[in-house]
């Protein structure tokens, strides 16, 4: 992927949701292989597992301070799952897009609602469909990390999710996976060019104008 750096911009959120199963998490991984991207990493309630490192999977706090933080509007999304809060910092964020850096959300629905309503221009979002629930449900028993209960229970919910398809900017049927990353690398590479976000864009016309021919 080709991208005209020359000109300062500043940076952009890519916010992808998807049922599970449907690839998200996979594109999010390869798209952060690319370089010029960074992670939005969440700050949780929820206690740390040992296999997780503090800074790299989530910011780990506590609940006083978590609300602290969402009461003072320091949160750009936030929800409550299964008795536990997550949410994401804005600060980081904000810090992020001004260097001119992009940021991956890895978010869904309603979290994408929450961060459109504070930060609609900075935001890029892309629904991930899968090419049926059939090869939905292929894919999540084919993780082998649930239990047939629990896939059918993700299957009901992926319903809930696929209806709000049409609150994205973009959507991908994820029916082959490099195709896929092939039309998020093409997304990317169309919204850094966008006008408003090549912050450089009107210096350097001054300057082109000003030259002699």
């Amino acid at each position: 992927m080709t991208v005209d750096n020359s000109i300062r911009r500043r940076g952009l959120m890519l916010i992808l949701s998807s049922p599970s199963g449907a690839g998200k998490t996979t594109l999010t991984r390869d798209l952060l292989q690319l370089g010029h991207l960074s992670l939005s990493i969440s700050v949780t309630t929820r206690p740390r597992r040992a296999s997780e490192i503090e800074g790299v999977h989530y910011h780990f706090i506590e609940k006083d301070e978590f609300l602290f933080q969402r009461d003072r509007g320091d949160l750009l999304e936030w929800a409550e799952v299964h008795g536990n809060l997550y949410g994401t910092p804005r600060k980081p964020v904000e810090e992020t897009l001004a260097g001119g850096r992009d940021m991956v959300f890895d978010v869904d629905w309603q979290g994408t609602l929450q961060i459109l309503e504070k930060m609609r221009d900075d935001a890029v979002t892309v629904f991930i469909l899968p090419p049926s629930l059939r090869e939905l449900r292929t894919r999540l028993e084919r993780r082998a990390e649930d239990s047939t209960e629990v896939i059918n229970q993700r299957l009901v919910n992926a319903r809930e999710e696929i209806g709000h398809w049409n609150a994205y900017d973009y959507v991908i049927v994820n029916d082959d996976l490099d195709h896929a990353f092939r039309a998020l690398q093409s997304i990317l590479a169309a919204e850094r060019l966008k006008r408003l976000r090549r912050t450089g864009l009107a210096g350097f016309v001054n300057d082109l104008l000003a030259q002699e021919g």
